[in-house]
């Protein structure tokens, strides 16, 4: 099976003068369509190494390949071009724009390259808002919404562009049980339907547990990796 995220020998240094290793020669491969999940506890490094697998943040060295391309040379341009189209992002926090309805904060990371709604875009922003249930609150903005449609809604943004990868940071965390296992039903028959590529990473270990395999991240090194 092809490998659409690898990370080769990564590892996160902070500071020049007092240093800190957070990531210590992190070796991974995730599958095409695999569905993963990342745990450790706070300060473990799992976070730092999520942003850096999407080229939020750089390795001090090493180098992450993102379907086969390697990132290590890549300009911010072009890191921001692959980025956006290549990977989706669902965070704690949702990060939804306040002043804009949930449907248009689905279409922004096609607006960040695109300045014109082309049909087809307008009818895929359509079935995601089907997908994920948000049909009936497609003009509500975020404050007219409960916690479990915004992040429902920062699920359908991350679905925008056709993403392959999905890197997920604590994406439940925020929800109660009953909507803690709606977002991650919604993010399973997504991985299914569509054979997206999902990392997700939580404290939560009724999620981890449900996922095909799970990475134990302490002290910035991989301690265990388990494929169930």
């Amino acid at each position: 099976m092809d490998n659409v995220i690898s990370i080769k020998n990564i590892n996160k240094v902070y500071g020049n003068e007092i240093k800190t290793h957070v990531l210590h020669d992190i070796n991974l491969d995730f599958a095409k369509g695999s569905f993963s999940s990342i745990i450790g506890q706070s300060g473990s490094g799992k976070s730092t190494l999520l942003n850096i697998m999407g080229t939020l943040d750089s390795p001090s060295s090493g180098d992450i390949i993102i379907n086969g391309k390697s990132t290590k040379n890549m300009s911010k341009n072009t890191l921001a071009e692959l980025r956006n189209d290549t990977i989706g992002f669902i965070f704690q926090f949702h990060h939804l724009l306040p002043e804009f309805t949930a449907l248009e904060n689905i279409l922004m990371p096609y607006y960040i390259k695109n300045h014109k709604k082309s049909k087809e875009i307008s009818e895929r922003a359509e079935e995601l808002l089907n997908l994920v249930g948000l049909w009936n609150v497609k003009n509500n903005k975020p404050m007219n919404m409960s916690g479990g449609q915004q992040q429902r809604t920062s699920i359908a943004r991350a679905l925008i562009n056709n993403p392959s990868i999905i890197l997920a940071d604590e994406p439940t965390g925020n929800l109660d049980s009953e909507t803690t296992e709606n977002i991650y039903e919604l993010m399973r028959s997504i991985n299914e339907n569509f054979k997206t590529t999902f990392v997700v990473i939580t404290h939560d270990n009724r999620i981890a547990q449900k996922t095909d395999r799970i990475i134990q991240i302490g002290d910035g090194k991989v301690l265990s990796d388990t494929l169930k």
